[in-house]
């Protein structure tokens, strides 16, 4: 007569019966819904403690198998799928760059940006650099579409084309199905500087009239936030140089210190409310930095 096999009689016992059918694998918390959470939780940590199970992150089990070499390593794909369930990640710095075609460099270590307040590293890597608390509107962005804020945002200073290439590139990109409409409307939550830069490219774009008025009118004067290119300082002002007309400073040349709202005579009793709720960068954040090619 064949033996019957035993009858898990706690939790534990029933979890082990589980993870070991299951093979290679991630288990997580919700893998064990039909049984009671905090004995499931002492049990996968039990088995972490008895090697059966490898423990990557908090709520976050790996099941190895046992080949040649020793065990098996947790694929790199599938872990970035675990990090990005909760929040979105989308490409940032130079792998932004790369996703647009503005770059054909591979940045060494991974740099992402996520609307998250924070992202297990133990999933993504602990050499990946995360940008975290990016605005909500981003959640409703594609890659393509938040890597270019990103570009954007770094001032386009991992474009290894010429400043006319990659003025022609960020062009064509806003011009992807309906992209740059999309961009306008998750530019209330962006810094101004990229504001101005879209401002300017959207009136090369032919956007539409009203909303370029609109975005025109959201930039504050007293938001000195990262010095802005000259083309876009010229639209943000209204000034109608943004398009053309508007003598472009030649790379490599020292951009002057911008006076600050504080530093003006009189700023101190003419805006001090004001100041209390806009920050100002120092000097060596509005230091010159290599930014939008053909729009400097």
């Amino acid at each position: 007569m064949p033996a019957t096999r035993a009858r898990p009689h706690t939790t534990t016992d029933l979890v082990r019966q589980r993870i070991e059918s299951g093979g290679e694998r991630f288990w997580r918390f919700a893998d064990f819904r039909d049984l009671p959470f905090s004995a499931v939780a002492q049990a996968l940590s039990r088995l972490a403690r008895t090697n059966l199970l490898r423990r990557l992150s908090r709520g976050v089990y790996y099941r190895p198998r046992q080949t040649t070499f020793g065990e098996s390593l947790p694929n790199a794909a599938a872990l970035q799928a675990l990090a990005t369930e909760k929040a979105p990640v989308f490409p940032a710095g130079l792998a932004a760059a790369n996703l647009l075609g503005f770059t054909t460099q591979s940045p060494r270590s991974v740099e992402v940006a996520t609307t998250a307040t924070s992202l297990p590293r133990a999933l993504l890597g602990e050499g990946t650099v995360v940008h975290t608390r990016r605005p909500a509107a981003w959640k409703r962005l594609s890659r393509e579409d938040a890597a270019l804020l990103d570009f954007l945002r770094q001032a386009g200073r991992h474009s290894e084309l010429s400043p006319e290439e990659t003025t022609k590139r960020a062009l064509a990109q806003l011009a992807v199905d309906g992209r740059y409409a999309r961009l306008l409307r998750a530019t209330a939550t962006e810094p101004p500087r990229v504001r101005a830069l879209l401002g300017a490219l959207g009136e090369v774009h032919g956007a539409d009239s009203t909303s370029l008025a609109r975005l025109r009118r959201s930039l504050k004067s007293l938001v000195l936030d990262q010095r802005p290119t000259a083309r876009a300082s010229a639209w943000r002002s209204g000034s109608g140089q943004a398009a053309s007309g508007v003598q472009d400073r030649p790379r490599g040349e020292p951009v002057p210190r911008r006076r600050r709202a504080m530093d003006r005579p009189h700023a101190a009793t003419q805006h001090s409310a004001r100041r209390r709720v806009f920050r100002f960068p120092n000097s060596r954040r509005a230091a010159a930095r290599p930014i939008v090619g053909g729009l400097a």
